[in-house]
Parts: structure tokens; C-alpha cells; sequence
């Protein structure tokens, strides 16, 4: 059954559905994810779920039970998430061949195109009280975000899978391998807990209640920025007032250290490395081939490189330190790519 993800028709998806208890009319709505395989699906007593059927190979039983249980937590709590169904045997997690499923009811809202400060400030309140219900958690079985995980590892997949062109490999590396120490090195004594891990506006939804948290398929063990940076991720003027409009509410309920937002800008560079990581990783699939077609061209891994190595050089002008050895002045324009070389141990 190894290819049965990539096979998954309407008639297994509600078959899969139905064989745990519950009665579907055969309306079936395919949904965007390319990480998982997600269908709104309708009841007959009128009501829609959503079914998500998680990639295999990605998360284990236990580590999927983790994040439902993450939920519940929250829902107990009051904060505004979206736990999923029980099926009747009382369990939330169901299995179709090689593939775990799980079902949601349906979420009404919109997706927030831009936040106002009083949105920042309301976002802040209720981001702090999903991070004290993580950080009450037991320890994660997922993964950790470290430089490792994000950075080093995803670079290693990319060269061992021959996608990175030759002529951008070294830049590629030695950029990703600075990153990942300038993190490791800013964070070593960062608390870490348990936190969404994947909070952009995409996963949060705006109704007639307020605010409602989607996806936590890619909760984690990690800083408490992560989600702040994913929710207000620009660092222009504006972006520096709703981030402090943010952390005004995040404090009602949670200690923040100011010294944790040195972590943004190699978290955001970390993330560029763990995007390309995650697509290489499902290449074998063919939505990303088709959809991510330029992914191994010289033109991509061009632009990349230098996004990269730009990013890079606006964490080593803005640091209230060097952290390279002393190798860097802040009032140096790091343009010249020779410069990076001269980085490394």
C-alpha cells in the first residue's frame, strides 16, 4: 500500500470516514494542503466535518495523538482552537491501510488579510495562553527546533538528493551552516516548550466569535517567538508597533524576555532552508512536482542562494553582537561573497 496516499479517491476517503461510525451524504470537497490530504465532507444530519488524512511516514500515532491532545487541552481551557472528533470507540485517530486519519467539525470565518493593533493586541492574550497550556505539557515526542533540525538537517536531505546545482552548493552551505550556528549559539538559553509551531495568518480564521486557531499539524518543541514572527512577520515601522501591541497582551498572561526577539531574524532564515528541506522531502509526490516544477532549475537555487546569504547579512548588521568568531563589524557591507567563506571555522 505504499502508494495508497497518492491513490486516495472519493470512495476510499468516505468508506475510510463511514467505516468509523459516521453517516456521509457523498458530498466531497477536495481542500488545499499539500503536507496532508484534507475533504470536506458532509453528514447526514446536515452538519460538514473535515477529514485529514496525515501523510504516512511523517508522524507517528503517538506523535498525531500528541497534537490532539495539545487541543483538547486548549478547548478545556477555553482558548478558541479547533479539537478533533471522537469516534465511537472513544479514540481520535483512525487508520485507512499505511494512512492515520483523523475528523473535525467544520470552522466558520475568514482569513485575516492584515491586522489592526487592537487584532495584535486580542492575537497576543490568546498566543500566551495556548504557550502556558505547552508549556504544562509533558515533554514533546516531535521533533525540536534547533539549527539542526531546521537548517543543518534540511541541508544535508538537499545534498544528498543532488537538488542543490554545484555552482551554488558551497554558497548554499555556508550560508545554511551560519545560520544554523548563529541560532544554536542566540538560543542556547531560551526556554523551550511547546508552541503551534506554524501560526501565520493562513491558520487562524476571524468569525462572528472572534479568533479561532487552525493546525497544529506542525506543533512542536520551540521559543515562544516562533509563533509571534509567523503572526506579525514584518519588520518594517508598522510591523515593529503591532509586535509591540502583541507582546502588550501576550504579558497579561505570560512573562516575555525582549531579549527572545534576537531569535527572528534567524528564524526566519531557518525557515527559508526548512521550506526548501520540507519540498524536497515530498518530491516524490506528484502534486509537488507539478506544483513546485522549478524547484531543481539553476535559476531557483540562484535566488535562493542569495535571499539566503542577503538574510544572513541583515542578521549580522542588526545583532547587538557578532557572534562569528569576531569576525564581522556591523558597519561593514557584506556584499562581497568571499566574505562568507572567511566565516567558517
Amino acid at each position: 500500500m505504499e502508494n495508497s496516499f497518492y491513490e486516495l479517491t472519493p470512495d476510499r476517503v468516505i468508506g475510510a470516514v463511514e467505516s468509523r461510525g459516521l453517516k456521509l451524504t457523498g458530498h466531497y470537497v477536495v481542500l488545499n494542503s499539500y503536507e496532508n490530504r484534507v475533504y470536506d465532507l458532509k453528514m447526514e444530519n446536515g452538519e460538514h466535518v473535515i477529514a485529514k488524512f496525515y501523510r504516512p511516514g511523517r508522524w507517528s500515532r503517538e506523535q498525531i495523538m500528541e497534537e490532539h491532545e495539545f487541543l483538547f487541552a486548549l478547548e478545556r481551557d477555553e482558548i478558541p482552537v479547533c479539537s478533533p472528533m471522537k469516534f465511537p470507540d472513544g479514540e481520535s485517530v483512525a487508520q485507512y491501510h499505511d494512512i492515520y486519519f483523523a475528523v473535525w467539525p467544520r470552522t466558520g470565518g475568514r482569513v485575516c488579510d492584515e491586522l489592526t493593533l487592537t487584532n495584535a493586541e486580542e492575537l497576543g492574550r490568546l498566543v500566551a495562553r495556548i504557550h502556558n497550556n505547552g508549556a504544562a505539557l509533558p515533554p514533546s515526542c516531535r521533533k525540536t527546533l534547533s539549527g539542526k533540525s531546521y537548517g543543518i538537517d534540511s541541508l544535508n536531505f538537499l545534498i544528498d538528493r543532488g537538488f542543490i546545482p554545484d555552482l551554488y552548493c558551497e554558497r548554499y552551505s555556508c550560508a545554511v551552516e551560519n545560520v544554523s550556528r548563529i541560532y544554536d549559539d542566540l538560543s542556547a538559553h531560551v526556554p523551550l516548550i511547546r508552541i503551534h509551531g506554524d501560526c501565520h495568518l493562513g491558520n487562524l480564521l476571524k468569525g462572528l466569535n472572534g479568533w479561532f486557531f487552525l493546525d497544529f499539524d506542525d506543533s512542536i518543541t520551540g521559543p515562544a517567538v516562533q509563533d509571534l514572527w509567523m503572526l506579525i512577520p514584518s519588520r518594517d515601522e508598522y510591523g515593529l508597533v503591532q509586535r509591540e501591541h502583541f507582546l502588550s497582551g501576550y504579558r497579561n498572561f505570560r512573562d516575555f524576555d525582549d531579549s527572545w526577539l534576537k531569535l527572528i531574524e534567524p528564524l526566519r532564515a531557518l525557515r527559508y532552508i526548512n521550506y526548501a528541506g520540507w519540498i524536497a522531502r515530498r518530491w516524490e509526490d506528484p502534486a509537488f512536482k507539478n506544483m513546485f516544477s522549478y524547484f531543481g532549475e539553476p535559476t531557483f537555487w540562484e535566488r535562493e542562494t542569495k535571499d539566503l546569504e542577503d538574510q544572513l547579512n541583515y542578521i549580522l548588521k542588526h545583532s547587538d553582537s557578532v557572534l562569528m568568531n569576531g569576525q564581522c563589524n556591523e558597519e561593514e557591507e557584506l556584499t562581497n561573497r568571499d566574505f562568507f567563506w572567511d566565516l567558517e571555522d
